[in-house]
């Protein structure tokens, strides 16, 4: 025998459902027309040439059409090389001011294969920085033309570190809501294996070097990556 629902528990879900529209709606509306706090920070630029046994190099600025496309509001482009070895490692860091008006973070993953570039390997790695603090990253192994890199990027807003690209988004959310702020900042870094080496023992070259890097380059950040 078919049971009938209770007309009145569908009224009462009718009504939880448009309770949590309406809230919804709310809080879209409160998100949008709240003022957004841009909080104050060093540039980037300021970012030191020298630390530890790296020593900076300042790469090419981007073409106007490309930071465009990105909508960054200050960025650098810097390669850095270890004293008295081959490690060299690229450095970008691209920051975002407010991402209330349509600027958002563009993944390294949407970017990479449009500049020829294919994903070989793909995963999350822990890496142990300052005081035995840990953060995850995305660790890359791309190639194109027969030439390997090893690339470790992630997202940080607001003293976080944030590996997942659609979690960054929702903190963003909750950031606008929280503290009305939506500032995050995109770091890459990438080593290019070296040559005359095994496949497998250049790969390890360069994730040592993107990692021993990321590790004296994190304590940096702080200071033009407000908290």
């Amino acid at each position: 025998m078919r049971r009938r629902t209770n007309p009145e528990v569908i009224m009462k879900i009718r009504i939880i459902i448009l309770s949590l529209l309406m809230l919804a709606a709310a809080v879209t509306i409160s998100y949008a027309s709240r003022p957004e706090i841009i909080p104050i920070r060093q540039s980037l630029d300021g970012l030191p040439m020298h630390f530890g046994e790296w020593r900076g190099q300042r790469s090419a600025d981007m073409e106007q059409k490309i930071r465009d496309i990105l909508g960054v509001d200050d960025y650098i482009r810097r390669v850095y090389y270890r004293n008295n070895s081959t490690s060299v490692v690229s450095l970008y860091i691209g920051y975002y001011g407010s991402q209330k008006t349509g600027a958002t973070i563009h993944s390294p993953m949407n970017c990479l294969p449009g500049a020829g570039w294919s994903p070989v390997r793909n995963e999350r790695i822990s890496i142990p920085v300052n005081n035995n603090g840990v953060i995850e990253v995305n660790r890359v192994t791309i190639q194109k033309s027969g030439v390997s890199q090893v690339v470790l990027y992630w997202y940080q807003s607001q003293g976080r570190v944030v590996a997942s690209e659609y979690l960054g988004k929702i903190y963003t959310v909750l950031d606008a809501l929280r503290t009305s702020r939506t500032d995050a900042a995109l770091i890459r870094v990438v080593s290019q294996a070296p040559p005359n080496t095994s496949a497998e023992e250049a790969e390890d070259i360069a994730e040592r070097a993107v990692i021993e890097f990321t590790q004296v380059l994190f304590p940096q950040l702080s200071e033009f990556l407000p908290d």
